[in-house]
Parts: structure tokens; C-alpha cells; sequence
């Protein structure tokens, strides 16, 4: 059986992985969504899995650091237009990079699946990697 991550194709292979937050950028939307998601009128299921109350999790930046590739993030309002494009204007999402595309991953369902966990995120990471017939960068 014939295993599709060994393509060995530079533009199957996944450069970065990039999340996109349900929030802006700016200290005034940061502090929207925070004062939002505290009163049950703002979610961003990414939010959830990465960060706590103010700052990021433990247990994601261990998940991050096991990841085959980086992991980047922007929010809706400082997004690249080649993200925005390839998720269609949808957040929160993950996108894959590679040398010819940006390759939508997850969208919102798919993070709320997560649950909040770290682990479930990146094991809905790989084997969306795997459906998009994408690559893992060799060592």
C-alpha cells in the first residue's frame, strides 16, 4: 500500500501551518473578544485550544513544538490576503502553506470538534493533511 505523504513533491509539502483567530489584532479588539467570550457573546474555538484567560497555554506550546511544521497565527484584521483568500474570509480556520499554495485545513467546525484540546487539534491538523494529500517535510 502505497503511503501518499511520501510524494516527495515540494508543492504538496507543507512549509507552515497558520491560524487564524476570530478576533482583531488591535488592544481594542483584543479586549472586545476577551470581554465578549467572558460574557458568552464572542468565541473563537482557536482561542480556546491556545490560550487561557490572558496568555498562551502551556500544554499548546508543547503540542506546537511537536508539530512537523511551524505554526504561525494571525487574527482576521492582519491576515495576508493569500490566507484570506484560501479560507474565504472564514475564522477561526488553519490553513496548510506550501511552495505553490495556501491549502484551507480547518474551519470553524472542524476547531470546535477540538473541544478546547491541544492534542485533538493537532491530531484534526494531521489528518487533514493527509485527506488534502499534503506532505510533512522530511528531516
Amino acid at each position: 500500500m502505497s503511503d501518499h505523504n511520501d510524494l516527495g513533491s515540494e508543492s504538496s509539502t507543507v512549509r507552515r501551518l497558520i491560524g487564524i483567530y476570530d478576533a482583531d489584532s488591535s488592544v481594542r479588539g483584543e479586549l472586545t473578544y476577551w470581554l465578549g467570550a467572558r460574557l458568552g457573546r464572542a468565541h473563537c474555538a482557536l482561542c480556546d485550544i491556545t490560550h487561557g484567560l490572558v496568555r498562551e497555554r502551556d500544554d499548546w506550546k508543547t503540542c506546537r513544538a511537536g508539530l512537523r511544521a511551524p505554526f504561525d497565527s494571525f487574527h482576521r484584521d492582519d491576515q495576508p490576503d493569500p490566507i484570506r483568500a484560501a479560507t474565504a474570509d472564514t475564522a477561526p480556520a488553519v490553513v496548510a502553506e506550501t511552495a505553490g499554495s495556501v491549502v484551507m485545513l480547518l474551519g470553524p467546525s472542524e476547531l470546535d470538534a477540538c473541544a478546547g484540546s491541544p492534542e485533538r487539534l493537532v491530531a484534526a491538523i494531521d489528518a487533514a493533511v493527509q485527506r488534502s494529500w499534503l506532505s510533512w517535510p522530511t528531516e
